[in-house]
């Protein structure tokens, strides 16, 4: 039996595709009702196969959750959504196709109605009412004041970042009643009537007040918020909404989840689920093509791994791969005058011509067997406003010439050696990568380019133990590729509020600490425009200053894989430029 494919390669789906959309490489399969024991230990040992009553959906993800709330209290680099999703309810639930669903809502606001008010004061009101039954994972009562202590909560500038979305525009939350939610913003604000984007941690979750009411009032009374950000809820006594409760975790190897039979969408047809964390990319492909998981999600594999699952399945028709092109790929440089190195960096004359050195189409193909979609901008091909940013913003193709041009205007040239140098000596660039086969890989391809053009380049890893730790994701003097959020949400990634400092527990994505009061001014504009032209005209802007002064190179649209065993049904497509995830309607899947 011979795998029955999608038509088409990656490539001509997206050419024929209205938008960037998750592209399903299928090879279905029956399966016989044998069901893979569990690995021990975080998938060290490929178990062996053995028949179970109850199938449990065993899940491997890259990395262990720092928390598991969808809006954690400090922001992290990997954003793990499957393993956000079994826990946690919201207002709204992004579907598949990136729109919004009532979730613990019963509709969502309408602008200009008495749900969404634009006030004459320039002010706005939106109104939400709950739905009946809303219990949490304890069988506690959630009510409106679960979302208003939820307010007070990440309005804390103590223990997170309050001046973010959505909370940063809220004036005031209040609960006129246990199922009603109304919401005053300080000015108006584009994403009033959508407050769930899990993507990029602007989404407005309840917190269960009868759990952490007493431990935040004794913290704000006595200033010593450590012990409030340490609480056990925000790991192994999570206490949520979602259609998974927490049984028990693991630290080092994996959580175990339950059905929640009182979820408001209805309960898990999956009573079980148990997630591995399998650092090693190549350590969960084996699990998964041995049986040890079901379903590698959260960068558990890379794009080649992914391929060589859909490979190894061909012949079994037993497994299928989603291909996820829903990541911005760039390269940002370091700017805080304390660490860059070296210094000439912040001339952006370097910058440009490091950006004409790197061949991205090159790179792509080793990356992704030409699959891949070189990227400009970090607004994505297929969104209305593509076009006119794309004919608008500055763009560095591979030119050899001209990036030895911009280096001679700025005071280097190439020695007998080939590599340049100035007045202060050899110029010597670290690259710096998130630890994974896949990163490591493309830092020795882009490496080698910049060699060749006369970059002296050091090549370094950030461990995949410090992937979450904000100051280590700072602390670099270079040049660090990454991935971030795609489409307009990136913008908050080149704020100047989004510079990781002490102060700010080292949150935030602007990683390079590129200041640009001018842009986040811009920025802060943008948040505040209702009008659909105008917010066009200034997303243009934005995208025009972040190519012109180059705070990051724009590299590609990062393919992800998720890949799945045939038995499990459910998965499916994810639009890339929203925050949905993949497990959206875990509730709904089973095993056939």
């Amino acid at each position: 039996m011979h795998c029955k494919a999608a038509p088409g390669p990656v490539t001509a789906a997206l050419a024929k595709s209205a938008r960037l959309g998750i592209y399903m490489v299928t090879c279905a399969s029956v399966l016989s009702g044998c069901q893979p024991s569990l690995p021990p230990r975080g998938g060290e040992v490929v178990a062996e196969q053995s028949v179970r009553p109850e199938r449990v959906l065993v899940v491997g993800v890259r990395v262990e959750p720092s928390n598991i709330v969808v809006k954690p209290l400090i922001n992290v680099a990997v954003k793990l959504k499957t393993s956000t999703r079994l826990f946690n309810a919201a207002l709204d639930l992004i579907d598949g196709d990136g729109n919004p669903q009532p979730y613990l809502a019963e509709a969502l606001p309408q602008l200009n109605t008495e749900t969404w008010k634009v006030l004459a004061d320039g002010k706005m009101e939106t109104t939400y009412r709950l739905k009946t039954g809303l219990v949490w994972h304890d069988g506690s009562p959630l009510t409106a004041e679960d979302f208003v202590f939820s307010w007070r909560v990440y309005s804390t500038a103590e223990i997170t970042a309050a001046s973010s979305a959505p909370q940063g525009f809220m004036n005031d939350v209040s609960a006129p009643d246990p199922r009603t939610i109304v919401i005053r913003w300080s000015q108006l604000y584009p994403g009033a009537g959508v407050l769930q984007d899990p993507g990029n941690g602007s989404t407005f979750p309840p917190l269960a007040a009868h759990v952490l009411q007493a431990p935040y009032d004794e913290a704000a009374a006595s200033g010593a918020w450590e012990a409030f950000t340490a609480h056990p809820y925000w790991t192994r006594d999570f206490v949520g909404a979602g259609p998974y409760r927490l049984e028990r975790w693991e630290p080092g190897a994996s959580f175990d989840a339950i059905a929640f039979d009182r979820h408001i969408l209805g309960a898990p047809k999956i009573q079980r689920v148990r997630v591995l964390f399998l650092s090693d990319a190549n350590t969960a492909l084996t699990n998964l093509l041995s049986g040890g998981i079901d379903m590698a999600a959260d960068t558990a594999v890379g794009f080649s791994q992914g391929v060589q699952a859909k490979r190894s399945w061909a012949e079994s028709d037993a497994g299928r791969l989603l291909v996820t092109p829903d990541l911005w790929h760039a390269a940002y440089f370091q700017f805080r005058p304390e660490l860059v190195s070296p210094p000439a960096l912040l001339d952006v004359n370097v910058r440009r011509a490091i950006a004409h050195a790197i061949d991205k189409q090159g790179l792509n193909a080793f990356l992704y067997e030409g699959e891949g979609i070189v990227a400009e901008t970090f607004i994505a091909p297929g969104v209305s406003s593509f076009a006119a940013i794309d004919r608008a913003v500055a763009k560095y193709p591979y030119d050899l010439r001209r990036s030895e041009q911009l280096m001679n205007q700025a005071g280097f040239v190439r020695g007998s050696d080939g590599t340049y140098a100035g007045v202060e000596g050899r110029f010597t660039l670290e690259l710096k990568v998130s630890g994974s086969p896949q990163n490591e890989s493309a830092r020795s391809v882009m490496a080698s380019g910049l060699r060749q053009a006369g970059f002296d380049i050091q090549e370094t890893s950030l461990p995949a133990s410090q992937a979450q730790d904000g100051q280590a994701r700072a602390n670099y003097p270079g040049l660090f590729p990454t991935n971030t959020t795609v489409g307009e949400t990136a913008l908050r990634n080149f704020t100047t509020t989004s510079i990781p400092t002490p102060a700010n527990r080292w949150t935030g994505n602007n990683r390079g600490g590129w200041f640009n009061p001018g842009y986040t001014s811009l920025v802060a504009a943008y948040n505040s425009t209702l009008d659909s032209n105008e917010r066009v005209q200034q997303l243009t802007q934005l995208t025009q200053l972040v190519a012109d002064e180059l705070p990051a190179i724009s590299m590609h649209y990062d393919l992800g894989a998720v890949a799945y065993v045939a038995a499990l049904r459910g998965p499916g497509q994810v639009a890339p430029d929203t925050s949905g995830s993949v497990a959206w309607n875990i509730h709904e899947w089973e095993f056939r």
